[in-house]
């Protein structure tokens, strides 16, 4: 998935950038709401880790804005302000979840995968493409029943493709879950990783679909 993190303490920000990254997401970190706003309207997020006590104001003004859209973002609010009043109000605001500071890395990370889910939903959490069976619950992907590994971006793009199979997926919309803001992106990265992923799970796995983007889908019969 596409985080982004609002977040200015450096110390917690950077932490939870890394485990999050560790988790196999994509993940772009700011620290004022401004920035916030810029990030959100270059980049489609799947979900936000938003605090509220932000040097130029609360991260509720920014949610608010949020809901006020029909955008499909998930938001986690993670926060001091642990008072149940505080956790009503933020509920009420629209959140899909509250963390209160200090919190454990891993149970961030366990919500984030919740409060992802509630927004995108599945046909099947398991998808059979031949001889191949995508666990999109676990995040694992077997061959008759023989686990096959994925580094965290050849994963996101199979995760990306599996959630809406037979669909095409612009090359846009694969850069946005792979890379995060900072990085730059050569002229034929998805290719390599596409390139990559049939390798280890077949060539007839991703169809590409000239000047519009890839699709997964059952490849032919023998």
């Amino acid at each position: 998935m596409r985080i982004l993190i609002v977040e200015d303490e450096p110390h917690l920000g950077a932490a939870v950038q890394e485990r999050v990254r560790q988790a196999g997401h994509t993940v772009d970190w700011f620290t004022t709401l401004e920035d916030a706003r810029a990030a959100l309207a270059a980049v489609q997020y799947d979900v936000l880790l938003l605090d509220l006590g932000l040097p130029d104001g609360s991260g509720r003004t920014l949610l608010r804005e949020i809901r006020q859209t029909p955008s499909p973002l998930a938001v986690l609010i993670t926060t001091a302000e642990d008072q149940v009043s505080d956790r009503i109000a933020g509920l009420s605001e629209g959140a899909d979840d509250y963390l209160a500071k200090p919190y454990d890395l891993d149970e961030l990370v366990a919500r984030i995968t919740a409060v992802g889910r509630r927004y995108r939903p599945l046909v099947d959490n398991r998808l059979k493409v031949g001889d191949i069976e995508i666990d999109l619950e676990r995040s694992r992907l077997t061959r008759d029943g023989q686990a096959i590994d994925l580094t965290a971006r050849e994963w996101a793009l199979v995760e990306l493709l599996a959630r809406r199979p037979g669909a095409i997926c612009s090359r846009e919309r694969i850069e946005d879950a792979l890379y995060n803001l900072e990085e730059e992106i050569g002229s034929n990265t998805i290719e390599v990783f596409v390139s990559r992923v049939r390798k280890k799970l077949g060539a007839d796995i991703i169809r590409t679909v000239r000047g519009r983007g890839y699709c997964l889908e059952q490849p032919a019969s023998a």
